[in-house]
């Protein structure tokens, strides 16, 4: 085993040629966006993630629907189509359950695979509510089983590259942490009713779509928030819903919302989230100063770090500059191309799997650099007192 300089654990190619790399029998809840993502990444890493840590063996895919359900599966390769969750965790095949159903569909179906003996990546957030993940990290860790919860931007190699210019102090004393995630797919008002809009499957609304995203990176990168203050709209509290006869439906979570983080470290942070910004596709941005420099990332362009060092030598070109995450001693950059051939957000889901794998294979903890179920749940605890705090109008504390 060989651990790269910013902690991702993968096989010799020597001692892989020597032992074959086992099978994982992995069995998928959902089928919709994340379920062709993961689907995508299951079936890539083998060949790509070389040697593999593990190699997956798609058992069975579920979803409610019969008709489509069969459909992603002849589409993507799954042995077996289910329309009930419970009958594929009944399939002795299955090694580890892939989570990627409706928010409300997270607790139930985790904790019964946890109780059931099997490995588990869900999809984010965790749970609803912290009272929802907490149950559902209690169940893993009572099974001994391990456990990711997807927040997959953890491994774009850019963000990885910060991670690591932060840990081995680089960036000196954190002052600031601001993050935005913006998109614009709701702004219309004749954009109906979806399950993403109502707070008994959702949990939330661009609070947990987005913000858990930026939240979890907060944690990531600087380190725990203590306290919050936050405020919460929505803008369009009536959507047509899609049933015959039409009518609308009442809206039960936020568009949007903002907040300030007070951390541990005594660094101030900024965080907001929003699916009504026009424009926006998947504006994700975020910036770290510290006392020896600034980190900027944006999503869309996710192969690029912008550095500034306050002490650069190089006087006449003093300021941010550009470095492109694709060299070959870059995080995960290994199983990909000769630098300067970007890579994409589908490949982050590729090197979650290949961690998860690797956790699994040779009993290596998922945390640090993966999140676990403990992460989810924290991650749900600031959510939830975000909410509390935009309800209230008071600054709350975090306290897991």
């Amino acid at each position: 085993m060989a651990e790269d300089e910013v902690g991702f654990v993968t096989m010799g190619s020597a001692q892989a040629a020597a032992q074959p790399a086992p099978e994982i029998g992995v069995g998928m809840l959902g089928y919709g966006f994340m379920g062709k993502a993961h689907s995508n990444a299951l079936k890539t890493l083998p060949y790509m993630v070389y040697p593999p840590p593990a190699v997956p063996k798609l058992v069975g895919i579920a979803g409610r629907n019969a008709e489509a359900v069969q459909t992603a599966a002849q589409r993507y390769g799954w042995q077996q189509a289910y329309t009930d969750w419970r009958a594929l965790l009944d399939n002795p095949e299955v090694q580890l359950f892939d989570n990627c159903g409706p928010n409300n569909a997270h607790a139930e179906a985790c904790i019964t695979a946890a109780q059931t003996g099997r490995h588990i990546l869900c999809e984010k957030p965790l749970g609803r509510t912290a009272a929802e993940a907490a149950t559902m990290l209690e169940a893993v860790t009572r099974a001994g089983v391990k456990h990711l919860c997807a927040f997959n931007y953890r491994f774009v190699p850019a963000v990885r590259l910060a991670r690591h210019l932060i840990e081995t102090g680089q960036l000196g004393e954190i002052y600031h942490f601001r993050a935005v995630y913006l998109q614009e797919w709701i702004v219309d008002p004749a954009f109906g009713m979806v399950w993403r809009l109502n707070k008994a499957e959702a949990g939330s609304g661009a609070l947990g779509d987005l913000g858990s995203h930026i939240l979890d990176l907060a944690r990531f990168l600087v380190g725990e928030p203590r306290q919050v203050s936050a405020m919460a709209k929505t803008f369009i509290k009536e959507r047509p819903t899609r049933e015959a006869g039409g009518g609308t439906g009442e809206v039960t979570v936020d568009d949007a919302f903002a907040a300030v983080l007070d951390f541990e470290n005594g660094a101030l942070g900024t965080v907001e989230a929003s699916r009504f910004c026009p424009g926006r596709k998947n504006g994700q941005v975020f910036e770290i100063n510290g006392s020896l420099g600034s980190l900027r990332f944006s999503l869309e362009r996710l192969n690029e770090l912008e550095v500034y060092w306050q002490n650069e030598a190089v006087r006449d070109t003093h300021g941010f500059h550009t470095v492109l995450v694709s060299e070959a001693y870059h995080p995960f950059w290994k199983y990909w191309w000769p630098q300067g051939h970007i890579i994409g957000w589908e490949h982050t889901f590729i090197h979650q799997f290949a961690h998860l794998f690797e956790s699994i294979v040779n009993d290596t903890p998922v945390a640090p650099y993966a999140a676990t179920f403990d992460d989810g749940y924290k991650n749900a605890v600031i959510c939830d007192a975000i909410l509390r705090s935009a309800e209230t109008g008071r600054q709350q504390a975090i306290s897991y």
